[in-house]
């Protein structure tokens, strides 16, 4: 099976961590490159995998990857935000295990059309799904100064906020911001010296929040999580790879409070505000990429893998 140029993250961890069965029925909530749901659809005999993306092209691209595999695999293109939809319409009501990536995909990243890369200058973009009408460009031109300057410090937890929001207001004023490398050059530009020439290049942390903005990122999570755990079958296993602390804190409260939830006081001989734990942590703490992995996989740097259990 070609290869492709693409490098899944974490995948050995992945497929240990879901427990995979042959005749198991498994979810791959973020298709990308096929990776992940290649290796799944490997072990499998009488099982089915699920595979969703919101990105009718990774779709298009890995079908042609996955093709050995497609009598086990049904190919689904939606947000995984509307999952219980989603597995309704494949015909599936609890899976045995799923796994969701929330990075962008490499490909994403490197066609500088989408506009999604800060180091290529492109239309403003960052759609994961093409069909959908906000794009960056209504985001930086339209958008409110104050509007702005939350999502950066929010969605990119970056220090200059303020600074950067105003500069960009001050812009487009004049004429629209059309291209990443205009923004890139203007962000760097509203930042103090001592900020450029710090290792991270200055627009990372303002383009990851516009992209969460414009896909609306962490509300889909927060929504994939309530769902995900509902449509876990028992001893079912969700594995969730994050890549910035934004995403980690809300897979780590979803887990946490449906592992740890029950708030009566502690000295209470039963329970009765009615909390059942759905899910339990596999694994204390998050699982990192091996030092092998990140030196063949640079990308993988930033990630983390939350696995639980459904119970």
């Amino acid at each position: 099976m070609e290869d492709y140029g693409h490098t899944s993250v974490m995948l050995a961890e992945c497929m240990e961590a879901l427990k995979l069965r042959p005749d198991g029925i498994y979810v791959d909530g973020t298709l990308g490159m096929g990776g992940h749901s290649a290796e799944i659809a490997r072990r499998l005999d009488t099982g089915r995998l699920i595979a969703i993306d919101r990105d009718a092209e990774a779709i298009r691209r890995a079908k042609l990857r996955l093709e050995p595999f497609a009598d086990r695999i049904t190919f689904v293109h939606g947000n995984f935000r509307d999952l219980p939809a989603l597995l309704d319409g494949a015909g599936v009501d609890k899976a045995d295990g799923m796994l969701f990536d929330l990075g962008v995909s490499s490909p994403q990243l490197d066609e500088t059309a989408r506009g999604f890369s800060y180091m290529a200058d492109a239309p403003l973009d960052m759609r994961m799904d093409s069909d959908q009408s906000l794009t960056a460009y209504e985001v930086v031109n339209e958008w409110p100064e104050e509007r702005l300057r939350a999502i950066l410090y929010e969605y990119g937890e970056e220090r200059y906020a303020r600074n950067i929001a105003a500069a960009i207001v001050r812009r487009r004023a004049t004429a629209p911001i059309r291209r990443t490398g205009e923004l890139s050059e203007l962000i760097r530009q509203a930042m103090p010296a001592a900020a450029r020439r710090e290792k991270q290049h200055p627009a990372k942390r303002s383009f990851q929040a516009i992209r969460i903005a414009v896909n609306d990122e962490l509300a889909a999570i927060s929504e994939l999580m309530d769902h995900a755990a509902e449509r876990l079958a028992p001893g079912g296993r969700l594995a969730v790879i994050c890549f910035h602390s934004l995403e980690s804190r809300i897979v780590k409260s979803a887990i946490a409070a449906r592992e740890h939830g029950c708030t009566c006081p502690r000295d209470f001989p039963v329970c009765v505000c009615g909390f059942r734990q759905t899910l339990k942590s596999v694994y204390r703490k998050p699982l990192i990429p091996s030092a092998r992995e990140l030196e063949e996989n640079p990308r993988a740097r930033s990630a983390s893998l939350r696995v639980a259990e459904r119970v």
